[in-house]
């Protein structure tokens, strides 16, 4: 049975979203401050967190940047701003996806649905998907999960791992954003491609020496991304 924590320091709305979360099956945790959040996160180790921006204590970008630094539990973010910079940066911190109030519960249960069961793909996939994959100075250790540079270890999301191996076993190939969509966030993810956009974007910070020039993740203007090949020896 997954876990659910939902943040929000609105009380009918927890109150909401853990009665429609409960009859699909999950169990839900509450908080109701980044603080508390913080605290829940560490005790219980949730399975996916809908986590409000506008809280008190701590606010759900400070709490996201936070567990993103030590944990890679999917976050949706809750946000009554409709404002695209709230949205984009809760994407840069790592959120996976983000939900703008007034939502409907329905709409709520159906994205955390998407995400848990991609995630449960996800996680199959790669215990099938054994090996090395190694491009010039960027190694994956797919037995591992784990991305190397320069043989240092390179902390990623599970979603920007995901994305990385996929650009990786078909190099050249030039995937259009909406296939990633499809194919790595899964064909039920209901977020949008700029999605995509913020992910290559904070693999190119991790893995590129210039991520203004990158050496690897590259962008065929107008279509998409893909990544180099390998050079021939």
């Amino acid at each position: 049975m997954e876990k659910i924590l939902v943040v929000d320091d609105e009380k009918p709305i927890v109150e909401i979203l853990q009665y429609n979360l409960e009859k699909e099956g999950y169990t839900v945790i509450t908080a109701y401050d980044g603080d508390e959040a913080l605290v829940m996160v560490e005790r219980e180790n949730p399975d996916l967190i809908l986590l409000d921006i506008m809280l008190p204590c701590k606010d759900g970008f400070t709490v996201c940047r936070e567990i993103r630094s030590e944990k890679d539990i999917p976050i949706i973010m809750l946000t009554a701003k409709e404002m695209e910079i709230d949205k984009i940066l809760g994407l840069e911190l790592g959120a996976d996806d983000y939900v703008t109030k007034p939502f409907s519960a329905r709409e709520v249960v159906a994205r955390v649905k998407a995400i848990l069961r991609r995630g449960r793909v996800n996680a199959t996939a790669s215990g099938k998907e054994k090996g090395i994959l190694t491009v010039g100075t960027i190694t994956v250790d797919r037995d591992e999960v784990q991305v190397y540079n320069q043989g240092k270890p390179v902390e990623l999301t599970l979603r920007e791992y995901n994305l990385l191996v996929h650009l990786m076993l078909r190099p050249g190939y030039v995937f259009s954003r909406d296939q990633l969509l499809n194919q790595v966030w899964g064909y039920d993810y209901i977020g949008d491609e700029r999605t995509v956009d913020v992910t290559v974007r904070r693999l190119r910070e991790k893995l590129e020496s210039n991520p203004a020039k990158p050496d690897y993740i590259h962008t065929k203007r107008g279509v998409g991304y893909y990544f180099r090949r390998r050079k021939s020896t």
